[in-house]
């Protein structure tokens, strides 16, 4: 135990009471002497999507055993998105994504623990367990629970982007309520993170930019028995990493977030990545910004054709040869920083050599030089009305350009309602305000009402803008994390019905076109609404940022 942290906790005869509380549970002599890897666990029986964590846990805890250690499981929360989507409840979405960084630091740093692999799953849990991860700074493998299989309906492929949508186009008669409950009975066949490159499949692929989850890892679905040879992989990895002193800040730099910034565009992946990336930055204490991600992005072109911007799922990807395809397309043609180091020892570009992905399902992945889509998946706007910053899946978007008049709502719930009833039309541009970080608190996604627009048929006739997030599964011309938000006073608080907004996705611009002494004579006029909260909705509207700092409760770097 000579050198381990875990030493100052049981080694001695000082700490022979510590000692015995592992007795207790199992723990003899030479568990004592051997290296204590804590395995972080996001599980919970409120959905699919962690489901399985556990007996990846159980899996985990053989790889340390088998390389000389020993582990212990220790829980985080969940909160699952998709059944809170358009809930209060989804206001604690964002907010368990600190909490669980927080829970994870409590449990680690308090029981001498020497090194750590965190398992996630669904959206949160994600960039949760890797903030604390670099937060805490002692050895860490992280390891994804895996995606769900896709459902299939008349001979094509559905997921929970299909149930969503399918609501909007039952609310305006496009389908009947057989479809509807047919499309419900199968969108989600399996255990496992939903289906598309949503949230979490995006935030899997990027932990392994990132460098912390090993080469090929994140792409096995959940019903695969990889991912128990993935855990047990993990679990020894974790090992190793304590042995050479490999410490997540060795791993996440500029040079390892710049990576996973491109693979983001790259794959048209989840905007809610951009706010993670941030948020892993500041843990980190790398100052990466917004301009840095927009650096990094220019001219990268999409180059996989996953849901929902293209027809494919993660479990497609898998059979395509994995994310590792995907990251060595890109280092091949000059995207990637290859000097980037990773979790297995060595620099990325170094791995991504000895890798050979032969792609085994064509269409999937396209050449760099002959891409899906020619723009990143996403562009970072500015203007009048978001000073500093707003987000545009443009990978998902029939169209990069939109000028329209606003319809203004102070809530999610007045909007579904007026998409669902038909009193929103073609050329309108849907404002959804007060629903940023502190405004609602918590910054909740708008798949409801984005879903329900694709639903109605006015996916290309309709925008969104919104100081609130999207899912990942969000298509359309839609704009979010407009910063600064409603609530702190940002210009989307002044806008009126009727106003006209010009959205546009090839030159980073979101203006309100309304003159500055008109706004001016707005401001003064406007004060804040009454929406008081407590308990923790209180306390994290006290302490978070705004959207273009990664919407953090960590405070100043």
């Amino acid at each position: 135990m000579v050198g381990l942290r875990s030493s100052e906790w049981y080694g001695g005869v000082d700490n022979s009471p510590h000692r015995v509380y592992l007795r207790a549970i199992g723990f003899d002599d030479a568990d004592f002497a051997k290296p204590l890897v804590a395995v972080a666990a996001s599980w919970s029986e409120a959905g699919p999507c962690n489901i399985n964590s556990l007996n990846l846990a159980s899996a985990v805890k053989e790889g340390v055993r088998e390389a000389g250690g020993v582990a212990l499981t220790v829980p985080t929360i969940v909160v699952n998105d998709g059944i809170n989507m358009g809930t209060d409840g989804m206001r604690y979405s964002l907010i368990s994504r600190d909490l669980i960084a927080d829970t994870i630091e409590a449990q680690v740093a308090s029981h001498g623990f020497d090194a750590m692999v965190g398992i996630g799953g669904c959206d949160k849990t994600q960039p949760g367990i890797i903030m604390a991860m670099v937060r805490l700074d002692m050895p860490s493998v992280y390891l994804y629970h895996g995606t769900a299989e896709h459902g299939v309906l008349d001979g094509r492929k559905i997921t929970v982007q299909e149930a969503f949508e399918a609501v909007g186009s039952y609310r305006r008669g496009r389908i009947g309520i057989d479809t509807l409950r047919l499309v419900e009975k199968l969108a989600m066949p399996t255990a496992g993170t939903c289906q598309g490159l949503f949230t979490a499949n995006t935030m899997a692929i990027l932990s392994e930019a990132l460098g912390l989850a090993p080469l090929g890892s994140s792409t096995p679905p959940a019903t695969s028995s990889l991912r128990l040879a993935e855990a047990r992989k993990a679990g020894a990895l974790a090992v190793k990493a304590l042995e050479d002193g490999l410490t997540p800040r060795r791993i996440v730099t500029w040079d390892s977030l710049y990576n996973a910034a491109v693979t983001l565009a790259a794959t048209s992946g989840s905007t809610n990545g951009i706010l993670h990336l941030l948020a892993i930055a500041r843990e980190a204490g790398v100052k990466f910004s917004l301009e840095d991600i927009e650096e990094a992005t220019r001219g990268v072109p999409v180059i996989a054709a996953l849901k929902p911007a293209g027809p494919y799922t993660m479990v497609d990807l898998h059979e395509a040869g994995g994310a590792p395809l995907i990251l060595r397309r890109l280092l091949e043609a000059g995207f990637l920083r290859g000097e980037a180091l990773t979790i297995e020892g060595e620099e990325i570009g170094v791995l991504l050599k000895k890798w050979d992905p032969k792609p085994r399902l064509p269409g999937v992945v396209f050449e760099v030089d002959n891409p899906y889509k020619k723009t990143p998946g996403f562009r970072i706007l500015r203007g009048s009305l978001a000073p500093r910053g707003a987000v545009m899946k443009i990978g998902a978007a029939e169209k990069t350009r939109f000028r329209g008049h606003a319809k203004v709502f102070d809530s999610e719930r007045e909007a579904f309602d007026a998409v669902a009833e038909g009193r929103v039309g073609e050329g309108e541009v849907v404002v959804i305000r007060y629903m940023g970080p502190k405004g609602a608190p918590g910054m909740p996604e708008m798949l409801k009402v984005t879903a329900a627009i694709v639903g109605a048929g006015l996916g290309a006739s309709v925008a969104l803008v919104t100081d609130g997030r999207f899912s990942g599964a969000t298509r359309g011309i839609m704009v979010g994390h407009v910063s600064p938000e409603a609530y702190v006073g940002g210009p989307i608080a002044l806008v009126q019905d009727g106003d006209e907004i010009l959205i546009d996705g090839e030159r980073g611009i979101l203006d309100l076109q309304v003159e500055a002494e008109e706004l001016e004579d707005r401001r003064e006029k406007w004060a804040r609404p009454e929406r008081g909260v407590g308990g923790l909705l209180a306390k994290y509207r006290r302490l978070v940022s705004q959207a273009d700092e990664g919407a953090v409760t960590t405070g100043e770097m």
